[in-house]
């Protein structure tokens, strides 16, 4: 009974939260946020400035907030850059159930290094992790150089916080829809 009702408080909060997220921040707050976001993948990842410019596109989702006590929850809002161009919106969005308790707050970049892979998640309406495409999380340390690496998959992902890469993070049935900002 009481896991019942600490599950139900969960869901609530968590309804809460997705709902507010649900009202699209201004276009120049997304973009301002990316601004920093990209600054900081910069100073983790050696490389990461030639890196990003190699790729053919990257979606950078500055704070993707997740919680959860047995069912849980990740949101947050990005935004696509071609060329160094924001073109388009996006929000991260998954559920999950299972053992886990607690919240945190991280950032993410999906790196396009393959045209196809960008072009197909360009065209779509809702695109989801695992089913439209798969997606490398990256397992390169802070001391490795990343701008000169081959690209073997279509899409890497690099999550992150203050502290630094984060390497183990599952993205499977995790869901990107494009939004229009305020």
């Amino acid at each position: 009974m009481m896991l019942r009702k600490s599950s139900l408080a969960v869901m609530a909060a968590l309804t809460l939260l997705f709902s507010n997220a649900a009202q699209a921040e201004a276009a120049k707050v997304i973009d301002a946020k990316a601004d920093v976001a990209i600054e900081k993948f910069k100073k983790l990842v050696k490389g990461g400035d030639v890196f990003l410019k190699k790729v053919k596109g990257y979606l950078v989702f500055p704070t993707v907030y997740k919680g959860g006590f047995v069912v849980g929850g990740e949101y947050g809002e990005g935004v696509l850059r071609v060329n160094g161009k924001s073109v388009a919106y996006y929000n991260i969005a998954s559920a999950s159930v299972g053992l886990q308790i607690g919240a945190q707050k991280t950032s993410y970049i999906f790196a396009f290094a393959d045209q196809f892979a960008l072009d197909q998640f360009m065209r779509s309406n809702g695109w989801q992790a695992g089913v439209d495409g798969s997606i490398a999380v990256a397992k390169w340390g802070q001391g490795i150089d990343i701008s000169s690496i081959s690209f073997e998959k279509p899409i890497y992902a690099f999550v992150f916080d203050n502290k630094g890469l984060m390497a183990n993070i599952s993205l499977e049935g995790t869901k990107f829809t494009r939004i229009i900002p305020q």
